[in-house]
């Protein structure tokens, strides 16, 4: 009956044919209790929540697809007037995923299937690359920040305890917070508006002593809307017998911890190659063989400041924990490192990306000595400069910024006084102290100039050429699921939601199996192949056995219970 109405398939109608029952129950057993009145099968939700990122549908719309569409129901394996579920419950299905730490767990079982398949393995290579996701908020500047986060908190506070709060504040509370920050016509002038930034920061601190004397209601202090003013307050105002002012410089939390939006307390700032937005950072890794479908095999978010150097660790544990670890990761600049370059080299594999560059002056301006023009006498510890003199100091340290080992070496200002060479080199000494060399200890230097010299070869250049590809897999998966936008308003939901997406992406029939990129963007990267086939129509083909003919049986769903969220 599908098939007659659908001759041409649809996404469900390919899952279904390519890979049978796909998420079992068991899978997600842990996150409902043994007893209580049945449930809805979480097997059947995880597909569901697939498909909805897919078609981008709300819960609502999702649940109503389930009741009204064939092809839906014939991946579900429901019969045609099965009646469906509330829209309420697919919430709540991510609910418990999130608080039992299932998240990952619909793309793991999508994983173990294709490896049973015989389409997925260890070893190969692998690529990664992250995207920016902007946050379900509206960007703030620092005045609206401050503004809009007072006026959270009163409505909240009116809804909760109007008594209380209309016993404390005047009509010019209303007149000046009523308006949403979007509909406020700021005064124009930096001084009206250190005025206007002061009034904000005192009433702010008369509500927090309010809702924290002693005459209030002690369960106001736990109202979320108040804790995030209390937080912004203290990351944003500075109160002493002078009065109230903002917080400058120094005086400012690091931005990982600074709060950008009082309705999403885990949103941050980030900057990439210039560009700022406020939200998250995903990484998608995908195989990139050239004979087999790409498959996406880990995805992880992280709020915005988190660097990708960060995450390239995290990643290869992952792949180590699902067997999944590639004998070649290929990468860009931001995930590679010296200590990371030997951290691959240990568990067996090579970190393919450019290397960082030498940060020294005379490295960045292009003219003098740099740091590769010295010689490193490991055993002696000392280091010989371009004009044949011998370092007198050799100082073990710790990074100022991030704490890494690093050896100082000093040379004599005795030589590099007279030295004819000393305008190449370094300013002209002041001390008994001339030009000063960072290096990284033996095995991170030797690691980082081995990377440096081979990113200089053709052989290098085209078998980095690869990593191009994975631009158009996150290309594809905004443009099916809308991975640059969350949907939900903090990080462990929007998290979720990208390994549905992931999951998602996986499925859909045009999964390249050639790389997408335009050749114009590399020229060493082979032409896509005109007769690649997606990643569903590849399955289709390798594991004719596992299609199911005909109507599918109806999953169980008894045996599950529903205990309160």
């Amino acid at each position: 009956m599908v098939r007659a109405a659908f001759p041409k398939g649809t996404l469900a109608v390919r899952i279904r044919e390519a890979l049978g029952p796909l998420f079992d129950d068991a899978a997600f057993a842990g996150a409902f209790a043994v007893r209580g009145r049945p449930a809805v099968s979480p097997g059947a939700l995880a597909l569901v929540s697939v498909l909805q990122y897919a078609e981008g549908l709300t819960d609502r719309q999702a649940a109503d697809q389930v009741r009204a569409r064939m092809d839906w129901k014939f991946l579900l394996g429901l019969e045609l007037d099965d009646p469906g579920f509330d829209a309420s419950v697919l919430s709540l299905f991510r609910s418990r995923l999130i608080e039992h730490g299932l998240e990952q767990t619909a793309l793991e079982l999508v994983l173990e299937r294709l490896r049973g398949l015989g389409l997925l393995k260890a070893g190969g290579r692998q690529r990664t690359d992250s995207t920016h996701v902007l946050a379900a908020v509206r960007t703030l500047n620092r005045m609206e920040f401050v503004g809009e986060t007072l006026r959270a908190a009163l409505e909240a506070l009116a809804v909760a305890a109007p008594a209380w709060l209309s016993g404390l504040i005047t009509a010019e509370w209303a007149e000046r917070y009523g308006p949403r920050v979007d509909d406020y016509r700021f005064p124009k002038g930096e001084e009206v508006r250190e005025q206007w930034s002061q009034q904000v920061g005192r009433d702010g601190f008369f509500l927090l002593e309010a809702v924290y004397g002693p005459e209030a209601p002690g369960w106001l202090r736990e109202v979320d809307a108040v804790q995030v003013l209390r937080q912004s307050w203290v990351q944003q105002y500075h109160r002493d017998g002078k009065g109230v002012s903002w917080r400058e410089g120094k005086d400012l939390p690091p931005v990982h911890h600074r709060l950008c939006s009082p309705y999403d307390t885990d949103a941050r700032w980030g900057i990439k190659r210039g560009s700022g937005w406020t939200g998250y950072k995903t990484h998608l890794s995908e195989t990139c063989e050239p004979d087999t479908p790409h498959v996406i095999t880990q995805v992880a978010t992280t709020d915005a400041v988190v660097a990708d150097t960060e995450m390239t660790e995290p990643v290869h544990q992952t792949l180590a924990e699902r067997e999944l670890l590639p004998h070649v990761h290929v990468v860009d600049a931001g995930y590679t490192t010296a200590a990371l370059f030997l951290a691959a080299t240990e568990r067996g594999m090579e970190l393919l990306g450019p290397a960082p560059h030498d940060s020294s002056r005379q490295s960045r301006e292009g003219q003098g000595f740099s740091r590769a023009d010295f010689t490193i006498d490991w055993d002696d510890e000392s280091a010989v400069c371009p004009g044949g003199h011998r370092s007198f100091e050799w100082w073990e340290q710790k990074h100022h910024r991030n704490g890494t080992p690093v050896l100082k070496v000093f040379f004599s200002a005795e030589h590099c006084r007279p030295c004819p060479k000393q305008t190449s080199c370094t300013k002209p000494p002041s001390g008994r102290r001339g030009r000063g060399i960072t290096f990284l200890p033996r095995e991170r230097h030797e690691a980082l100039e081995a990377a440096r010299q081979a990113q200089e070869t053709d052989e290098w250049k085209e078998r980095y050429a690869v990593r191009a590809g994975v631009e158009g897999t996150i290309s594809q998966a905004v443009r099916i699921t809308g991975l640059r936008r969350t949907r939900y308003r903090n990080l462990p939901t929007t998290r979720l939601g990208h390994v549905f997406a992931a999951t998602n992406t996986q499925h859909h029939p045009h999964r390249p199996v050639a790389d997408r990129h335009p050749a114009r963007w590399h020229p060493h990267l082979p032409p896509r192949n005109p007769h690649a086939r997606g990643l569903t129509t590849q399955i289709t083909h390798s594991s004719a056995e596992s299609s199911r003919p005909g109507h599918p049986r109806r999953n169980p769903v008894n045996g599950w219970a529903s205990a309160n969220p």
